[in-house]
């Protein structure tokens, strides 16, 4: 079976699991145990999602015995072994199609969420990343990084990890870019997140979606102090809070946050409709590229 892993941002967590709960062809769904997990994962429950949780050191035995199940493994050996014999590569396309299509395997996804506040240190984001890349490519097919450049962090990645055995995918823009961070995410890539911007007219903005708005308070007390969630430096270079509505967002505090935000530093309050584009066609392309793979080899 396929395996798709995703190592995914906290602040996220809202837009990745929209789009799990949109795919109704996955073989299972597999959450790492962590911290970072429970709120993630009755996420997916309000979404009639129900994924399996594992420590991240068992999720290979896991899918080891998965693999070694009695179906999956006839219905391979038998696509594989028909597809040696010439007569089977000449039968009629839509014949050959239908038998690829019987027998393509449902992909296994892992979902690994890590902590909130990594993008302050770019070098702790990208050692995080890394270290988690290196244990899950020892069981995975592909490993699409649910992340934005965030300081250009991951701009190296691809070179830093060119031997590695599995494809890596990333969050990207219609222009193929990755996209800047999770903002230009929710509002649909770099271009809309650069428009924006530019609308304001040199005026300060502070971008918030459900999760920033519900976790600021939380990033802020372990910042030491940084210019995200420092009050003079907010205060005098800030004016307006753009709050991104989205349908998907089921926050029922969203609006009782981004007031308490503002009246914190002294902003006004604007909104602006935001995008689920970014984060469901990187998925569908990650995980279709993989099923793709699976089914050729």
């Amino acid at each position: 079976m396929p395996v798709l892993s995703i190592i995914a941002c906290e602040m996220l967590e809202d837009e990745l699991a929209y789009v799990l709960s949109e795919d109704h062809d996955l073989n299972q769904l597999i959450v790492v145990e962590n911290r970072q997990s429970f709120r993630f994962v009755r996420k997916l429950k309000s979404r009639n999602c129900q994924p399996k949780l594992f420590p991240l050191d068992k999720v290979p035995i896991f899918l080891k015995e998965a693999n070694n199940s009695v179906y999956n493994s006839v219905s391979v050996n038998i696509l594989k072994f028909l597809l040696k014999f010439p007569f089977f590569k000449k039968l009629p396309h839509n014949i050959r199609g239908k038998s690829k299509e019987k027998n393509k395997e449902k992909p296994i996804v892992v979902i690994n969420t890590l902590k909130l506040g990594l993008h302050a240190d770019c070098e702790l984001l990208r050692s995080e990343i890394y270290q988690n890349i290196r244990k899950m490519a020892a069981f995975s097919d592909g490993i699409l990084i649910f992340y934005g450049n965030c300081g250009h962090s991951l701009r190296n990645t691809v070179a830093d990890f060119k031997d590695l055995p599995c494809s890596l995918y990333f969050l990207k823009d219609e222009k193929g870019d990755i996209v800047d961070d999770c903002i230009s995410v929710a509002l649909g890539g770099n271009d809309n997140y650069a428009e924006v911007m530019q609308s304001g007219k040199g005026i300060g903005m502070i971008y918030l979606t459900p999760m920033w708005a519900s976790s600021w308070k939380e990033m802020r007390m372990e910042s030491n102090n940084t210019s995200d969630f420092n009050d003079n430096f907010l205060k005098k270079h800030y004016k307006k809070v753009v709050k991104i509505n989205n349908k998907i967002y089921t926050e029922s505090d969203f609006d009782k946050n981004v007031l308490n935000y503002a009246r914190t530093f002294n902003m006004s309050i604007a909104e602006m409709e935001g995008s689920m584009k970014i984060a469901s066609n990187s998925y569908l392309n990650a995980k279709n590229d993989v099923c793709k793979k699976a089914v050729s080899d």
